[in-house]
């Protein structure tokens, strides 16, 4: 194995959206930094369920309708 080459691994806590905390080894910072999340599993709207809104930028979806409308 190569020396010199690998990251450095070191503990870190990890503070999500809600304020709750977790330890978890990262090559994030520095030993005893800390990583607060803007966007975790708990509220972003992937993981949650939320809205989803197709956004039909510059007609494109509207004008995949109107080409295979009569195609089924």
């Amino acid at each position: 194995m190569k020396k010199d080459i690998h990251p450095d691994y070191h503990m870190i806590t990890v503070q999500m959206v809600d304020g709750t905390e977790y330890q978890t080894r990262s090559t994030y910072g520095k030993e005893g930094d800390r990583l607060v999340l803007d966007i975790d599993s708990k509220v972003h709207p992937a993981w949650t369920g939320g809205d989803g809104k197709m956004l039909d930028r510059g007609g494109r979806v509207s004008r995949f309708k109107d080409k295979f409308k009569g195609f089924a």
